[in-house]
């Protein structure tokens, strides 16, 4: 399984969505019932897990696309996705 595709499967267990929602483009934060305050810090908790990082505050808060997610994983944690 490639980062990518970790990342993604991080996204369909723990907000529960679907890769048409994914692909979608729309999926931001607030955009699914489960993507609230409890689901993103569940999802940061996996991601931070899964790829060996610790992310600051900043990136916590900034994270709220799945496309943003990418640019902050790779941009400032040398997560190659």
């Amino acid at each position: 399984m490639t980062k990518l595709e970790r990342y993604r499967k991080i996204f369909k267990t723990s907000l529960q969505v679907t890769d048409e929602q994914i692909d979608s483009g729309t999926l931001k934060y607030q955009s699914v019932p489960t993507w609230d305050s409890v689901g993103h810090m569940n999802m940061i908790s996996e991601i931070e897990e899964r790829f060996c990082i610790v992310m600051e505050t900043i990136d916590v808060f900034g994270f709220n696309t799945y496309e943003k997610g990418i640019e902050i994983l790779r941009d400032k944690y040398g997560v190659d996705l």
